[in-house]
């Protein structure tokens, strides 16, 4: 159920904030299910702190795009959620989505799986998110191909600081929107550089940007194999990169990020004990077609660690001297 509780005033950036209590019908663990959303401890879109969880949105309303900051708590099996912008109630009736509402894990079984079963007990609250917005989530993607975790949050972290908007509402100083399609466009390739992304991914972004609108029409579909094909038709974005920005766009349960540089030979220590490639990891992950995504974050939420001996990948400088 929710529960809209009115405000005083407009939630604009001067006014009292819209506030919503939204009681799921399921536990929601906020912090593992908005997780996946969280570029880095210095993701400029989404930022923790003791009261909860700040997030930056840019969504379309009535009246056309719009921005807004939403705070979001978790209290006795419910999450308040306060608001301010223009785009805040827009951004309030998302809420149900981003927190996994339409993400029902009572098909899947565990029973295959000590370890599966153990950590779906333990993380009841585990949900895939659905933002609607796949832009957002299709270049903080782009930009990671390749590249380590702390090459790719720097880059994230330096261009939507940039050229990313400041939200409205008391917000966390570095909280910030990510650019739209032209303001992505607009930065120049000596910035890209500058933040460490190499020409071939920054032109990606720019790529994806320039059919931004055809992408954010798939919001509403369903995901699974239409949608990975026309992520896809974007120059740059293979499977990886359609899989990474399915799951967060669309909630899509059976997106696997194969080609990622740890996931196969993790996933295969955990279940079987043994490193796979990731022809292994189709193959021991079949049993779950339709819900591959689900054990995937099973695993990842277990606190499984496969140790590493292996070589660790280089960090690239792309800024030159």
């Amino acid at each position: 159920m929710t529960v809209l509780i009115p405000s005083a005033a407009p939630a604009d950036s001067g006014g009292e904030p819209l506030e919503m209590l939204y009681e799921p019908r399921q536990p929601v663990d906020l912090r593992a299910t908005l997780g996946p959303l969280r570029r880095g401890v210095g993701d400029p879109c989404l930022r923790s702190d003791d009261g909860g969880i700040w997030m930056a949105v840019r969504i379309e309303t009535a009246g056309g795009e719009a921005v807004a900051s939403l705070h979001l708590t978790g209290i006795r099996g419910a999450v308040r959620v306060r608001a301010w912008g223009r785009g805040a109630a827009a951004a309030l009736d998302t809420v149900p989505s981003l927190l996994g509402s339409g993400d029902d894990w009572s098909d899947l079984d565990t029973s295959r799986s000590a370890l599966l079963a153990d950590s779906a007990r333990r993380n009841p609250g585990l949900r895939l998110c659905r933002t609607g917005r796949v832009l957002d989530a299709l270049a903080p993607a782009v930009i990671e191909q390749k590249i380590t975790s702390v090459e790719a949050f720097r880059a994230w972290r330096i261009l939507v600081t940039r050229y990313g908007d400041r939200p409205p509402g008391p917000v966390p100083s570095a909280l910030r929107v990510a650019p739209t399609a032209a303001q992505w466009r607009r930065i120049p390739s000596w910035e890209w550089h500058r933040a460490g992304v190499d020409p071939r991914r920054s032109r990606t972004v720019l790529q994806a940007a320039e059919v931004a609108r055809g992408l954010e029409r798939t919001a509403t579909r369903d995901p699974g194999e239409e949608l990975w094909c026309l992520l896809r038709t974007v120059n740059g974005v293979g499977v990886w990169t359609a899989a990474e920005t399915a799951q967060r766009s669309h909630g899509d349960p059976d997106a696997v990020s194969f080609g990622d540089y740890h996931l196969a030979s993790t996933v295969g220590l955990a279940l079987t004990g043994q490193k796979l490639d990731d022809d292994g990891l189709a193959e021991l992950l079949e049993p779950w077609a339709g819900q591959r995504q689900r054990v995937v974050r099973l695993v990842l939420a277990s606190g499984f660690r496969a140790e590493r001996h292996g070589p660790k990948m280089t960090i690239q400088d792309h800024r030159g001297h």
